[in-house]
């Protein structure tokens, strides 16, 4: 692999979200740096500090400083958040920074391996993959608190986005540079990334086995609640895939087979009574039948769908987007 004489412009980006992992980061600069080393690859590597209260920042940018005088072809960056915003937000700030023709993302607990970059790199470049996920197999988590739950996320994951991945959540990922400039992380759709990959149109999406670390520094920052919140994220992002660009296509379906059916049975129920009158037969107050409040209840109901999904129209067309994260400094 030939090195470019851009510097500006390097092969590779690795992009490296953290909170709190101080103690894995001198490691994992280390093997990052002996890894590429052999394979003569111009990188740089981004961390974001996603709100760390320990010193994480600082040795970030003790070594950002170091690097741009001895090794100025391979930079250290760095975006350190105000507070702590997710890892959704962390990656977003990552992918705009990045200038790599290949952008690798990978955690800082030490538990995705550096030594997966080069083929993953290869993948990317060699076999034009848009983004190959990381597939860790063998893992070496907890059976009932991660592994379980986990397989039941990805089942779910696969049979309503149509993406066949075996491990969405897999943090060590590579995407061609198109495609993260093109896609929107926010919220926690982190998990969901080749999904939003592929709304945007980059279809070309593989998986790679790969090896997990039992985890050497620290505790996990993620708890039981991110299942909950995955599956509520997946429902989103199903919802998203479809109708994100035409709400009134759903809202506005709802509303009108909601109103009509409600007009339908109003109607019968009126009918019924001046047929009733007409014949001179027994009849009820329109009031005192509960059909009547079922109707009316559906055409309202219906006349709401409608108005959600007209309001969804304009909010898609003329809305900004919000601020969804404050950087404090950048390297």
């Amino acid at each position: 692999m030939k090195k470019p004489t851009n510097l500006n412009n390097p092969q590779l980006s690795i992009v490296i979200p953290l909170l709190n992992e101080a103690k894995s980061l001198p490691e994992l600069q280390s093997w990052i740096d002996r890894v590429l080393e052999s394979v003569s690859l111009d990188y740089e590597v981004i961390y974001i500090d996603d709100g760390s209260t320990d010193t994480s920042w600082s040795w970030i940018s003790s070594l950002s400083r170091k690097r741009q005088h001895e090794s100025p072809s391979r930079p250290v960056k760095g975006i350190r958040f105000q507070a702590n915003y997710g890892k959704s937000q962390a990656l977003h700030a990552g992918f705009q920074l990045a200038q790599g023709d290949v952008v690798i993302t990978m955690d800082a607990d030490l538990q995705d391996s550096p030594e997966e970059i080069p083929a993953l790199y290869s993948m990317i470049v060699d076999q034009g993959y848009d983004l190959v996920s990381g597939w860790k197999k063998k893992r070496y988590d907890s059976v009932l608190s991660k592994n379980l739950p986990s397989k039941l996320f990805n089942w779910a994951a696969r049979r309503t986005s149509g993406v066949q991945l075996n491990d969405f959540n897999c943090g060590l990922k590579a995407y061609k540079k198109a495609v993260v400039k093109n896609i929107d992380v926010h919220g926690e759709m982190h998990r969901y990334i080749p999904v939003l990959a592929k709304n945007a149109g980059y279809s070309n999406i593989t998986q790679k086995e790969v090896q997990h670390q039992a985890r050497k520094y620290g505790t996990t920052k993620f708890g039981y609640d991110r299942f909950i919140n995955g599956f509520l994220d997946l429902i989103t992002i199903a919802f998203i895939s479809k109708y994100a660009k035409r709400p009134m296509h759903l809202f506005g379906s709802l509303g009108v087979i909601m109103f009509v059916l409600g007009f339908v049975i109003a109607a019968y129920v009126g009918g019924a009574k001046l047929y009733n009158l007409a014949n001179d037969l027994p009849y009820r107050l329109v009031t005192d039948n509960p059909w009547f409040f079922i109707a009316l209840t559906s055409m309202i109901l219906g006349t709401l769908f409608f108005v959600a999904g007209f309001l969804g129209e304009l909010i898609l067309r003329s809305g900004a987007r919000n601020e969804r994260y404050k950087i404090a400094e950048q390297l």
